[in-house]
């Protein structure tokens, strides 16, 4: 007969899971995190500024999180389903590609200066001086994915016959895609709603007319 040492859990009794329970709330510390390299980029931020933000130490944030790279992943991708996803709303509730960008350029000048949070947009700030070659290729990669994704719906646009046939669109997108990021970055040096939605004003009128010839935004 073998005896069961009682210190030893049977199959039936699950050893119990050693560690102290999360004392802190993940949703509440990432919104921190991700404040945190929305202001200072990615290069800029330490592991040290990332914990005193989220008020845990650095076992509880690689923990819950991994590393300072894996946190960061996970900021972008948060990020862009909440402060970032107005772009993706625009396209998707706009009946017309150009409605879809003027809504959304119009929208970046709320949000890029919008109190209670950082100014412009992290995904183009978090690269500036990104000396992490991983990082700063996932950011580039980033965004020049949304500017094939305007590119494609400007296709979308030009083969229903909602825009000429002769527009280049890949330089449109472009376009599109650069004032966008001078938007983003003339919030972070100080330019005010108003100031830019003026750019954003300026922007449509450089924006072809509908092929029947009406500029609906």
């Amino acid at each position: 007969m073998v005896t069961r040492d009682p210190a030893r859990p049977s199959a039936e009794q699950p050893a119990k899971q050693r560690g102290r329970p999360r004392s802190f709330d993940r949703e509440t510390a990432l919104e921190q995190a991700i404040r945190t390299f929305w202001e200072h980029g990615y290069e800029a931020t330490s592991v040290t500024d990332l914990t005193r933000a989220m008020g845990i130490g650095a076992p509880s944030m690689y923990a819950a999180f991994g590393d300072k790279r894996s946190l960061f992943e996970e900021v972008v991708r948060v990020y862009g389903q909440t402060y970032g996803g107005f772009g993706d709303r625009a396209f998707a509730e706009e009946p017309t590609v150009r409605g879809g960008v003027a809504r959304m350029l119009h929208e970046a000048a709320a949000k890029y200066t919008e109190p209670g949070h950082p100014r412009g947009c992290l995904v183009i700030y978090a690269a500036t001086n990104c000396a992490t070659p991983e990082v700063e290729a996932s950011l580039r990669d980033q965004r020049n994915a949304n500017v094939g994704s305007i590119e494609s719906r400007i296709r979308s646009a030009i083969a229903a016959g909602e825009l000429p046939s002769t527009i280049d669109a890949p330089a449109l997108a472009r376009y599109t895609g650069a004032v966008l990021q001078g938007m983003s970055q003339q919030s972070r040096d100080g330019a005010t709603r108003q100031e830019l939605e003026a750019v954003a004003e300026l922007a449509m009128h450089a924006w072809p007319a509908s092929a029947s010839g009406s500029a609906e935004a």
